[in-house]
């Protein structure tokens, strides 16, 4: 797919959608998208305490850099000043060609000033390159997955623009790993090890393997590229929905109980979407000394990669 054939098919859907609202944006509730945006912010105030350079990627929140979650309204320049960048999955493709236009266009003028990382999703390799190429015309750092790492469990055997260069800051990113799930390694160990034979610029992890949380020196370890290039390491969280198999999880703890887990995720049965305005929830995300953020700065990453920011849309809709 040449970068003048993708031009010129976001042009004509670009103009074709900008009088609407996109999927995200139609209906939803404008209180419930500014307690989104103000929880991002208040996570980056949280950690910057700590560490003044802390990076904050929300995944999906594209639209939540517009007043409303409306791209007509104009920026929303409070939340854009405290994040670093933009983590988008499935834009050009979600198993086949299928580009979102309308964040297509966004992400182009938000790239202007933030990082933007995005996930692709190929049902085959011979879309990979098309898939790579799609995004870099746009100036974007893709994550390419096939069928058997949709879950983001595999280490990828090549890497896109493979550098040595010292990585210190997200502008810098030419490359990255999204390697969220352990179960194809034996040990937290084995998993460092195989981590530390790459060159990735940037490293996505979890907190924990297993149950397990990774020790700062752990962490140290991991940002040293096998080249020698220093690279970043950034902790996944989801923000928007909590999950069964943390170690916050009660036991006891069920569908409004307590009145925070508001609804089923739908496709992920351990999970429920919050209320994440909730002072108790946030709590447990953030501000305290056994909040998930202190133990996120205590492990020694250089930031978070935010997930479900986009709750402040599906709290509301099927």
């Amino acid at each position: 797919m040449s970068k003048k054939l993708i031009s010129q098919i976001a042009l004509f859907f670009s103009l074709l959608f900008l009088s609407h609202c996109s999927n995200y944006e139609t209906s939803n509730n404008s209180d419930s998208v500014h307690e989104m945006q103000q929880f991002v912010s208040n996570i980056a105030h949280y950690t910057r305490q700590s560490n003044p350079n802390f990076i904050v990627i929300p995944q999906n929140g594209a639209e939540l850099a517009f007043t409303d979650a409306d791209s007509e309204l104009g920026f929303y320049d409070d939340y854009l000043t405290n994040i670093d960048g933009f983590g988008i999955e499935e834009l050009y493709y979600n198993g086949t060609f299928s580009p979102d236009f309308e964040r297509i266009s966004m992400l182009k003028e938000l790239s202007k000033t933030k990082k933007v990382l995005v996930s692709e999703y190929i049902n085959s390799n011979s879309l990979l390159n098309e898939a790579r190429q799609a995004n870099s015309d746009e100036g974007f750092v893709s994550f390419i997955r096939t069928p058997l790492n949709y879950d983001y469990k595999e280490i990828p055997s090549t890497i896109q623009e493979e550098n040595s260069n010292d990585i210190t800051q997200l502008s810098d990113v030419k490359n990255y790993l999204y390697l969220i799930s352990t179960e194809n390694y034996s040990s937290k160990e084995a998993f460092i090890s195989a981590i530390s034979e790459t060159n990735y610029d940037l490293i996505l992890i979890d907190l924990f393997f297993d149950s397990e949380i990774f020790s700062s020196q752990e962490i140290n370890q991991l940002k040293t590229k096998k080249n020698g290039g220093k690279r970043l390491a950034i902790c996944y969280v989801s923000i928007g929905s909590a999950e069964k198999y943390r170690y916050y999880w009660d036991s006891s703890w069920k569908l409004k109980q307590p009145n925070w887990l508001a609804k089923p995720y739908e496709g992920y049965p351990d999970e429920f979407w919050v209320n994440y305005w909730d002072k108790d929830w946030q709590a447990i995300i953030f501000g305290n000394d056994s909040s998930y953020f202190k133990k996120i700065l205590s492990a020694g990453f250089d930031g978070a990669y935010l997930d479900n920011v986009e709750a402040y849309y599906f709290l509301y809709h099927d």
